[in-house]
């Protein structure tokens, strides 16, 4: 059966797709295919051709820009597809020629020998869902622009306001400035409208989350991580919707090294040495845990907001939550005590914040 089995390696991009096939077994031939169209009909005509007298195919491709489009299309077909991790992807450190060709002939060589490793492929919904927090995550990032770009007008222009800003006293202390130049009052003007233009965009992103959250599955997941200090609904749906399932994570270690959480090492005989954090894997969801991480340099105590997101979780789910925050700002105080600068402290507090969301994450997965 396994000479009946071709892989088909894609190497794709906006306007096309590198096809490379290679035949069953370790020693069979790797020959290319061609280059077709990135379109769903172009992509019909491939499977037609190649999966014929009962031929399973095996498909693969890196993960990129152009999405889980390719790989939903072929498996709705019956054939297989995963996805790959670009990062992962094994490379002979004397190569020097790089064409899409090869790239994707070595796709479907490694792929046949069982060398790549898949990421995990969203729903429809779930990435859906997933666009729509990264929508907000880039409304924040354009805000916070909008207000350095305003900070730094007034900072050339010699205005301080010394008190905490961005509130309706220092709005109303914009509109007292005086300038020497007439056009000082548009330019002002200008930057305040980009403000208030990026706070709408950001306060509409935030309330249609609210209110696509309760039709998405993984909105148990949501509302029980909301039980832990630094995870409120906005910081909750947008990890869980770059996570995704954590029950394919089997231990906590898994998901902490998928965030770029654990430490790089590099150790050979008895000499070991171990530098910073990975960072590999997703970038936003290490960021979230580590803002949510900064919360606990304050002693453990349950508020009135963190009240009232507990009332509805089971007690199971508020015991992890509770045992969470009391380890994590015990062992805050001990690693400042240390004399350990802030971000590392913080850093390391997210990673053991990692295995309480994990914690919760497979709770819920259960109970359910």
């Amino acid at each position: 059966m396994a000479d009946r089995i071709t892989y088909v390696g894609l190497d794709v991009h906006k306007e096309g797709i590198v096809v490379a096939v290679a035949a069953g077994g370790l020693r069979g031939e790797v020959r290319e295919y061609g280059r077709i169209a990135n379109t769903p009909a172009a992509l019909d005509r491939l499977l037609r051709k190649l999966g014929g007298d009962g031929v399973s195919l095996r498909f693969c491709y890196e993960a990129g820009p152009c999405g889980y489009g390719i790989q939903r299309q072929i498996s709705a077909t019956g054939h297989e597809c995963v996805v790959v991790a670009p990062s992962l992807i094994p490379r002979r450190a004397g190569d020097r020629v790089k064409t899409d060709r090869r790239d994707a002939a070595s796709l479907a060589r490694l792929h046949r020998a069982g060398e790549l490793t898949a990421v995990w492929v969203p729903d429809a919904r779930h990435e859906a869902m997933r666009d729509l927090a990264r929508a907000r995550l880039d409304a924040v990032h354009s805000l916070r622009r909008a207000r350095q770009q305003l900070s730094g007008f007034l900072l050339r222009q010699g205005c301080h306001y010394g008190r905490p800003a961005w509130t309706k006293l220092h709005r109303r202390w914009l509109a007292g400035l005086k300038f020497e130049q007439a056009v000082h009052y548009i330019v002002l003007e200008d930057y305040i409208a980009a403000v208030e233009a990026a706070e709408a965009r950001r306060d509409r992103l935030t309330v249609q989350i609210e209110a696509m959250l309760p039709d998405w599955t993984l909105a148990p997941v949501v509302a029980a991580l909301q039980t832990m200090r630094g995870m409120a609904l906005v910081n909750a749906t947008t990890l869980v919707a770059e996570l995704g399932d954590l029950s394919r994570f089997v231990n906590p270690r898994q998901l902490m090294a998928y965030l770029g959480l654990v430490p790089c090492e590099h150790s050979s005989g008895a000499s070991v040495r171990r530098g910073g954090i990975t960072k590999a894997g997703n970038g936003a969801a290490r960021r979230l845990l580590i803002e949510a991480a900064w919360s606990y340099r304050f002693p453990a105590r349950i508020s009135r907001e963190l009240l009232l997101r507990q009332e509805n979780q089971p007690k199971p789910i508020r015991d992890i939550a509770w045992k969470g925050q009391v380890r994590l700002c015990a062992r805050y105080r001990k690693l400042a005590r240390t004399g350990k600068p802030a971000n590392i402290v913080t850093t390391a507090i997210a990673r053991e914040l990692t295995g309480f969301v994990w914690a919760i994450a497979r709770q819920v997965m259960t109970a359910g």
